[in-house]
């Protein structure tokens, strides 16, 4: 899913874009904003992304992305998104004011890629059928049933899994918490690193039909496309997940 920005604030390496939206996310983040900080200097040549002022400067919208698109009347970009620990797209609406984009080489776009993965939600993901695949950057989104046909934009992308719990109530898991998710249909039973475990049925977030997908990024994915992901699999064709 696109998010449209009029006028972006300047980002920097990863960035953080309004209220986090989700409880206690604010000291789960406190160890990952520590390690940005005392991360290597690296020569990082991802894309950066200028919009001229009305005095004529320069200002620096977001720095570290991947343009994916840049036409009369949008630019699209990449950018890993702090607040969600996710791969996300970001179009902009080009008005009076141009954007211009410095960009990086195949070398730098692999390379912000590779630091992308880094950050985000790592995962082995076992399939019904056998398969293992281990990806990075996951996140769950929704579609249409039989994945059909676009995303559907008005359920929002989430790294957090909603569960009908057996014992009554609801409750939404983020991953951070989770170490492993057992699947049979749409019956879960989650394993949090705590020890705790909760059993029920997965809480779709829509009264539409759609049907809930795990995405990541593998070590074959291309910095180049248009995605933020290569890894699309139903998550009733998943029978377990491990956070690392």
């Amino acid at each position: 899913m696109d998010r449209v920005h009029l006028c972006p604030a300047a980002g920097g390496l990863f960035s953080l874009r309004g209220t986090i939206p989700f409880r206690g996310a604010t000291t789960r983040l406190i160890p990952l904003l520590l390690s940005l900080v005392l991360l290597p200097v690296f020569p990082l040549r991802a894309d950066t992304i200028y919009q001229a002022t009305a005095d004529g400067r320069q200002t620096v919208i977001q720095q570290q992305a991947i343009v994916i698109e840049d036409d009369s009347s949008f630019l699209v970009y990449k950018h890993f998104d702090l607040a969600e620990r996710r791969v996300t797209r970001v179009r902009l609406n080009k008005g009076s004011l141009p954007y211009s984009v410095q960009s990086s080489n195949a070398s730098g776009r692999q390379q912000i890629v590779d630091l992308w993965k880094r950050f985000g939600f790592k995962a082995t993901v076992t399939e019904v059928s056998g398969k293992v695949t281990r990806v990075s950057d996951a996140y769950l989104d929704f579609y249409p049933p039989g994945g059909r046909g676009s995303l559907l934009e008005s359920v929002p992308a989430r790294t957090e899994i909603p569960i009908l719990l057996d014992g009554g109530g609801a409750d939404s898991v983020d991953f951070s918490k989770l170490a492993r998710v057992e699947i049979q249909g749409d019956r879960l039973k989650l394993t949090l690193r705590d020890g705790k475990v909760e059993a029920g049925k997965f809480l779709m977030p829509t009264n539409q039909p759609a049907e809930a997908r795990f995405l990541g990024i593998t070590d074959q994915y291309n910095p180049a496309s248009r995605d933020v992901f290569d890894f699309s699999a139903p998550l009733q064709q998943l029978k377990e997940v491990r956070f690392e």
